[in-house]
């Protein structure tokens, strides 16, 4: 599909609702103590957020990568320091989730208060990035 013949502001909606339904998500894992995989559908919603804001901003398909300090680079958002260290740490819970050690540190690193911590961040690093988004 070549660059004009994209439909943008459907595309960019696509990847919002996938992102407040990703967060959604996380909600509910959390409620039910499921904390490293809460975490994990946080990371997702920010990175479908960024792809959101990356098509509205480049008019081209998201790239297919999971780097959220990366993908917001490439998508031109500003960041300070406090916000390129949140959007690593997001980024950890990706690859943490997903393929745990053989001690599964970060599991057991996942207890209640860390992951409220964590999801804090994670919504505010969402609500921030969705006001981004026109």
């Amino acid at each position: 599909m070549e660059k004009k013949d994209l439909d943008i502001e459907t595309i960019k909606r696509y990847w919002v609702a996938e992102a407040e339904e990703g967060l959604n998500v996380a909600g509910h894992l959390f409620e039910k103590g499921d904390y490293s995989y809460a975490l994990f559908f946080g990371h997702l919603a920010i990175e479908k957020l960024l792809k959101g804001l990356y098509v509205e901003r480049k008019h081209k398909h998201a790239p297919r990568i999971h780097n959220l300090l990366r993908f917001a680079r490439l998508a031109g958002i500003e960041l300070d320091e406090a916000q390129e260290d949140g959007l690593v740490v997001i980024s950890s819970f990706n690859i943490e989730a997903r393929y745990p050690d053989l001690k599964r540190s970060f599991r057991e690193r996942c207890n209640e208060e860390f992951a409220r911590e964590q999801m804090k961040n994670v919504k505010e690093m969402f609500e921030w990035l969705r006001r981004m988004i026109r």
